[in-house]
């Protein structure tokens, strides 16, 4: 027995939606699985997260990882999406992403990056639930991909223990648009919620590609948002913009990869 699976990257925040909101994105890690002598690193995250349905010992798993690591676009997610959804085919079960969202958390740490790596689209979640408002959020991602990386756990370990009510409500508000925007396709509104106030200043100096384009967006573009953790930062452009737009950035940023990158509607699947 042989079989293939995909697992897409993605982008979470979203600005306000701090560990609740997130989109899959065209940009795929995959794993082949194969029955017999077994090549299992028992240490990899997505062995560890087959581990959890089926025991590996019987199986060997080529990895192939397109998805920068530590860049904040979801590696990490993608990967345990692939070692859940893998042994979900090799024992007949059929893939639900609440039921191993539930799982694969405890190895991922935060949920919403693999929400949408399992479910794909535009996802929310909240304890444990995932909600898919959308196929696709109402602008299309271009990432700022920078040379260096970022460790979540340090990402993490820098935001504060307590933030004044001042800057709570005001990402609340923009968080309740963002919802809104995401789920009835707005662009209108989306760009008026690509703001926060919780973690992206604290997580600034790990993405300063943000103040620079925050400070002159391209043209066509209806805001920026760090990507998960960061260094990447994500431009979120008109559908009719994406190519000037990616070339813009290309122009002024010519030490750091530009990636036009579309959501995508599907999450992890085996082939």
């Amino acid at each position: 027995m042989r079989l293939h699976v995909r697992a897409p990257a993605s982008t979470a925040n979203v600005g306000p939606g701090f560990d609740c909101a997130a989109v899959a994105l065209d940009l795929w890690n995959e794993l082949e699985v194969s029955e017999g002598e077994s090549r299992a690193d028992q240490g990899h995250l997505g062995v560890r997260a087959f581990s959890l349905l089926a025991a590996p010992g019987e199986w060997s798993f080529e990895f192939t990882d397109r998805i920068p690591r530590e860049r904040g676009l979801g590696s990490s997610a993608s990967v345990i999406a692939l070692g859940l959804v893998a042994a979900c085919a090799v024992t007949g079960r059929t893939p639900n992403a609440e039921e191993l969202l539930a799982l694969g958390v405890e190895l991922e740490g935060h949920p919403d990056n693999l929400a949408a790596a399992l479910e794909g689209g535009v996802c929310l979640t909240w304890a444990g639930r995932i909600e898919r408002v959308a196929e696709r959020p109402p602008a299309v991602p271009v990432a700022l991909v920078p040379a260096g990386s970022v460790s979540t756990a340090d990402a993490r370990a820098a935001l504060p223990e307590r933030v004044l009510h001042s800057d709570a409500s005001y990402t609340a508000a923009r968080a309740a648009v963002l919802g809104v925007a995401l789920a009835t396709g707005s662009a209108e509104l989306f760009a008026e919620s690509l703001d926060d106030r919780l973690h992206e200043p604290h997580r600034a100096s790990n993405a300063p590609l943000l103040g620079q384009v925050r400070a002159d967006l391209p043209g066509g573009a209806l805001g920026a948002t760090i990507s998960g953790s960061g260094p990447t930062v994500i431009v979120w452009t008109r559908d009719d913009a994406v190519d000037a737009c990616a070339a813009e950035l290309t122009g002024r940023f010519p030490d750091v990869d530009v990636l036009s990158l579309p959501s995508s509607p599907k999450g992890a699947h085996a082939l």
